[in-house]
């Protein structure tokens, strides 16, 4: 890093200044051209098992790219630098001794390396106290502390094109800056793999210093709002990226193998075509149309017109916008999988959804078993199914209504009927809920809501919807994802009626650790029940609802012309990512999310 100074400032002045000297050296500081065959993972994996006799038996040279982390002098004519290069997602993250593979020792002696061999520029490198005493460069290297480069006088103003190169180049460079070096892998006194460095170049001088704690941006909010900077100092996050990477792609080769074509839909929507989901769109306007048009918030009506006309399995990895608040679950941009399967059920989706988790896991992690937090979580089917009916009802047991076990859903949604308004109302009162047995957990107390949600609605589709998300979503299983069943039809509609009861729908939520991740059901393909349902929602709207859908009369139109027996389903890519790389919050798993303008 630059001269130890305190304001970042100065040092960007400092570091300027060296790139204007190698400049007028011939050196360009922000170069071009250079060929890298290999990388630092590479050399890393490929000698972490081999000693130094084995390296000197078969030697064998790299040209390697990075940037500098760590740099300092070893005595007059030896320089240790440590480079982070690239990510390669082909490559794992650590050797098998358990190095980080993307960090890599450059063994720079004065009588190797190219360029200037006789003496550094100007002057000595001075000596300096290895940490531990091996002379082997820690990684911990702070950014912050003064260089002991720093003491290097600049490049003599006359000299040819090379006094810059080569030895002569250590001189002016600081932590941050971009190389590419040459030479031949080996094994220091005390073991470290290195390069022994016989050419050295300067990809790009970095004008910025490095954060000061290693570790770091220790303000969350400036890690992902300089998420470049994120990425150099912190290769965990990287590694969180590459799963996501790992993770869309064998989504894509699970849907691929089963027939499924993937299509790109409109992300662009007339006001009547933003539906799909209950959500606020972002508006928008195009001027040469003189349009307004919102941002999709999902791509459902367009993929099943896509059916109508005969793709019958189909899917889109698409971008998703809606006006909604932001939270660790949350982020107003986000990517979702949308899957339509002609001639299947939402029974069907359960069994390919719990073969398409445990796929996933097992392609990023490497097995069936993820942890949240310090949570163990099984994605190895089956998984729970737990009836949204069924656990609303034993909120009112014993207090108002007698315990039914062994009755369906449709019992106890008769039931539910008879429930007074008071005794819903009731539920988010302090004091008001005795304790209660989870039907999803086996036990437990079912807490009131402490007025965080709105009051009970009128309908009583919407009433049980209410109650399950204010009161029992909490208490579904820890340890294993849970398939949510039995929904009311005033929730859905865009789901097919249950054929034993029109009350219901053939629809389910999946959630892991608490989060919902994935919606399915079987569509809704009656022209004439999905015309009076958007009517139904234009009313809601008309009613102060600002998440109901409009009426698309070009999708009825579509099923107009008959749509087969469709089942269909949403997975949220940014909550799999969370789960897949226990990450807490959405904004880890997004390169960079939303966030408020610098003050």
């Amino acid at each position: 890093m630059a001269e130890g100074t305190s304001s970042e400032e100065d040092q960007i002045a400092l570091r300027l200044a060296k790139a204007v000297a190698l400049r007028g050296a011939g050196v360009d500081p922000w170069g071009n051209g250079f060929a890298v065959p290999n990388s630092c993972a590479e050399v890393n994996l490929a000698h972490d098992a081999h000693d130094a006799a084995a390296l000197d038996a078969a030697p064998l040279e790299y040209t390697v790219a990075g940037r500098v982390i760590a740099l300092r002098p070893m005595g007059k004519k030896l320089v240790f630098v440590v480079l982070r290069g690239g990510t390669d997602p082909r490559l794992p993250a650590l050797t098998p001794s358990g190095r980080r593979a993307t960090d890599l020792q450059l063994f720079v002696r004065m009588d190797a390396v190219a360029g200037d061999k006789g003496s550094a520029p100007g002057g000595r490198i001075p000596t300096a106290s290895p940490a531990g005493g091996g002379g082997e460069v820690p990684h911990s290297d702070a950014p912050g502390e003064k260089s002991p480069m720093a003491s290097l006088p600049a490049a003599a103003a006359a000299g040819t094109e090379t006094s810059l190169s080569g030895w002569g180049l250590l001189s002016q460079l600081d932590l941050g800056d971009a190389l590419v070096a040459t030479g031949r892998a080996m094994r220091t006194k005390t073991g470290e793999l290195s390069l022994e460095v016989k050419r050295l170049t300067l990809a790009a001088k970095s004008l910025r210093p490095l954060p000061e704690k290693w570790h770091g941006l220790s303000e969350v909010e400036t890690r992902y709002r300089r998420r470049y900077v994120d990425l150099i100092v912190n290769p965990e996050v990287r590694d969180v990226f590459v799963a996501r990477a790992r993770l869309v792609s064998a989504l894509r080769r699970f849907l691929d193998d089963r027939g499924f074509l993937e299509v790109e839909t409109p992300t662009l929507h007339t006001p009547e075509q933003a539906g799909g989901a209950a959500a606020r769109p972002f508006n928008t306007h195009h001027n040469a149309l003189d349009l307004d048009l919102k941002l999709r918030i999902a791509t459902e009506l367009h993929l099943k017109r896509l059916v109508v006309g005969g793709l019958e399995r189909v899917y889109e990895i698409g971008r998703i916008w809606r006006n909604e608040g932001i939270d660790r679950k949350h982020n107003p941009e986000f990517t979702s999988v949308e899957f339509y399967w002609a001639h299947a059920t939402w029974q069907d989706l359960i069994a390919l959804t719990e073969e398409l988790l445990a796929t996933l896991a097992k392609a990023v992690t490497g097995g069936t078993t993820i942890k949240w937090g310090e949570q163990p979580i099984e994605l190895a089917p089956p998984y729970a199914q737990v009836s949204m009916v069924s656990a609303v009802h034993a909120l009112f047991v014993p207090e108002t209504l007698p315990a039914a076990p062994g009755a369906g859903a449709s019992a106890l949604y008769d039931a539910l009927a008879a429930v007074p308004d008071a005794a819903w109302a009731a539920l988010d009162t302090p004091g008001g809920r005795s304790a209660t047995a989870s039907p999803a957990r086996g036990g437990g107390e079912v807490p009131h809501s402490n007025g965080q949600h709105k009051p009970p609605p009128t309908s009583l589709g919407n009433r049980v919807a209410w109650a399950f998300e204010a009161f029992c979503e909490r208490h579904l299983p820890v340890d294993r994802p849970a398939f949510v069943i039995d929904f009311p039809l005033e929730t859905s509609p865009l789901s097919r009626r249950r054929d034993s009861d029109p009350r219901l729908v053939d629809r389910f939520e999946l959630y892991v650790a608490g989060m919902e991740v994935a919606n399915a059901f079987s569509e809704l393909n009656d022209p004439v029940d999905q015309r009076q349902r958007f009517e139904a929602q234009l009313a809601a709207k008309a009613s102060g609802d600002d998440e109901a859908m409009p009426f698309d009369s070009d999708f009825v139109r579509a099923l107009e012309h008959g749509m087969p027996p469709t089942a269909g389903e949403g997975l949220g890519i940014d909550r799999l990512a969370m789960l897949l790389t226990n990450s807490p919050s959405i904004r880890d798993v997004v390169l960079f999310p939303l966030l408020r303008p610098e003050s």
